[in-house]
């Protein structure tokens, strides 16, 4: 009687195998080593956390497989499995700068990647006032306006609808409320998670608060100063109540604590460094 074979292991959505990138003499990341893996029907959201200039947004558009940052000047990159190949559909970005196109609507913004896919024009206006409900916006008072119309938190809402009505299996999120109002940027937190747990995507978030990325990660990636490399990697407890609420807990806390003081600590070695 042969024995039973074990489940295959899930394969990595993402993985780097000790990526360096440089720019002529500077060098942004350094032998930079981490998978994820591929969760079907869940996906994980990786934060990444580290001082400016460490090389958090190099990574993330290396798997975006945008230039000049991509390919690796030492290293792999691979995406399930294959190396990156030019960005495309399976990979989508959110930028801090509330990218939009200005002529446009924002039921047309929001449609844009369904008509660059041939999409009908009834289908991707259907599609697109669904999603600017689901982001929190009022589809009959805004999906007419422009860009200009609107406040940071509304834009970054279209960027985020623009997003997620490709499905994108990895989505890339460049610290996108880093220019919001406190009391925006917690709800927009809150929001993400519920799209989050829609999309059922792997997302890698880069920001520069402790919290934001200890409330919102599975995993949360501490960096180095430049040349960046991963210092710490850091399991979290997923989130289950609003960012408000968590973030009076201790055991919220303790996990912030950590990651302050690993930090403080690298730029306390960073300015002695510097003497």
């Amino acid at each position: 009687m042969s024995e039973a074979t074990a489940p295959p292991a899930p394969a990595n959505i993402v993985e780097f195998r000790q990526v360096t990138k440089r720019f002529g003499t500077m060098t942004v990341i350094r032998d930079v080593t981490f998978c994820v893996p591929d969760l079907p029907q869940k996906g994980e959201f990786i934060a990444i956390l580290g001082p400016s200039g460490c090389g958090k947004s190099t990574v993330l558009r290396l798997i975006a497989g945008l230039r000049p940052h991509h390919p690796p000047t030492e290293g792999t990159v691979l995406i399930a499995g294959g190396n990156v190949g030019p960005p495309g559909s399976d990979r989508s970005m959110v930028f801090q700068d509330y990218t939009s196109f200005d002529n446009r609507t924002v039921e047309d913004n929001v449609a844009f990647g369904l008509e660059c896919r041939g999409v009908s024009a009834r289908e991707r206006r259907e599609r697109a006032r669904e999603w600017i409900a689901k982001v929190g916006l009022d589809v009959d008072r805004d999906a007419r306006k422009y860009p200009g119309e609107l406040s940071g938190g509304m834009r970054q809402r279209v960027a985020i609808a623009r997003t997620l009505i490709l499905s994108p299996r990895i989505i890339l999120m460049d610290e996108p409320f880093g220019a919001l109002d406190p009391t925006t940027r917690l709800h927009m937190q809150e929001l993400l998670v519920q799209l989050w747990k829609e999309a059922q995507a792997t997302v890698f978030f880069v920001t520069h608060s402790i919290e934001e990325a200890v409330y919102l990660g599975d995993r949360v990636y501490v960096f180095s100063s430049a040349p960046g490399t991963i210092l710490r990697e850091m399991a979290v407890p997923p989130p289950d109540r609003p960012p408000k609420d968590m973030q009076r807990d201790p055991a919220f806390l303790e996990y912030v604590y950590e990651i302050r003081d690993l930090m403080d600590t690298l730029m306390s070695s960073t300015r002695a460094g510097d003497d």
